[in-house]
């Protein structure tokens, strides 16, 4: 069924005990306020409960909520908010068949944070790709092995099905849908009433802390904090291989079955960490920073930073240092 922007006027946030207040409330804020003052589009806004009209929230306190699933068959879009144990817990069989039952007929779902989970549970994401906080993302994928998960972005949509990854990245997923039902002049004046910005650059990949395991580096662990140490230094296989005492053969397999990568990537990713700290907690410039982190230039830490972290060095450092923060 074709989607069109005369489609999005009844939008459902359906909720379990223990939902998640700040992500509710992401769904609420966007979908749920009446801004006709400014020409904007009032959505037929409601709040749903699977499991009775009193729920507690994951703060503490508690919901009275008037509409239960049957206010779900009506919806032209479907949310899940994230909620305490969602990654554990078994959700009620009836909440599962109303949300394939809304995909059946044409609605739209979409999860916010660790909403992805009853999403999975319905078999939604069988053979598509989704996210999640990028806490969650190990752990989706093990539990469920049918679907592709991409923790590095912000959302993903695979229409009719759309995840947003933590808390925040909500807020995206839910301004994505009205500037593609509805046009960015529409999406562009909600998130300025919001005040924040309609389309944030970058992805996850930016606020995720991933160093590298050494759990299992029995044979070259001495090397990786060599490697450490001299980031700076451009180095060879050959030349690891000789500290390793091993031949560059022997060694870049050692060093694949122990780190899960090679020894280029390997300290590629470390140069990009070692960039992340500095320009979070320091004011060297890209310059200064390209030599301390291996990269030589600022063309070249640019070049590998907006890979790995799907933004430019100075976006970075204004995300984590504030916008007065020195380029």
């Amino acid at each position: 069924m074709r989607h069109t922007g005369s489609m999005l006027k009844n939008v459902v946030a359906v909720v379990l005990d223990g939902v998640n207040p700040f992500e509710l409330g992401v769904v609420c804020e966007v979908f749920g306020s009446d801004r006709s003052d400014d020409g904007l589009p009032v959505y037929d806004f409601a709040v749903a409960s699977a499991e009775g009209p009193r729920l507690t929230s994951r703060s503490g306190f508690a919901l009275h909520v008037e509409h239960g699933l049957e206010r779900l068959e009506t919806a032209d879009l479907i949310a899940v908010p994230a909620c305490a144990r969602y990654e554990t817990r078994d959700f009620p069989p009836e909440l599962l068949e109303a949300l394939r039952d809304g995909v059946d007929r044409g609605a739209r779902v979409l999860s916010v944070c660790s909403g992805v989970f009853v999403l999975a549970a319905a078999g939604l994401l069988d053979g598509r790709r989704c996210t999640v906080h990028w806490h969650h993302a190990e752990e989706l994928a093990l539990t469920y092995p049918r679907l592709t998960v991409e923790p590095d972005v912000l959302y993903v949509d695979e229409d009719p099905v759309i995840t947003s990854a933590g808390t925040a990245a909500g807020i995206d997923a839910c301004l994505h849908i009205v500037r593609k039902e509805q046009g960015p002049e529409v999406a562009n004046k909600i998130a300025r009433r919001m005040v924040v910005p309609p389309h944030r650059d970058g992805g996850q990949a930016q606020y995720i802390e991933r160093p590298l395991p050494r759990s299992k580096c029995d044979t070259v662990g001495e090397v990786l904090v060599w490697m450490e140490q001299h980031l700076d230094e451009e180095v060879t296989v050959e030349q690891l291989a000789e500290r390793a005492h091993m031949s560059p053969r022997t060694f870049a397999r050692r060093f694949q079955q122990e780190t899960g990568t090679t020894p280029y990537r390997w300290i590629l990713r470390q140069r990009v960490l070692l960039a992340q700290r500095l320009l979070e907690a320091t004011d060297e410039t890209v310059d200064a920073i390209a030599g301390r982190a291996g990269f030589g230039t600022a063309a070249a830490l640019r070049h590998q930073f907006l890979r790995a972290v799907g933004t430019t060095p100075n976006a970075y450092r204004r995300t984590f240092q504030g916008p007065e923060a020195a380029a």
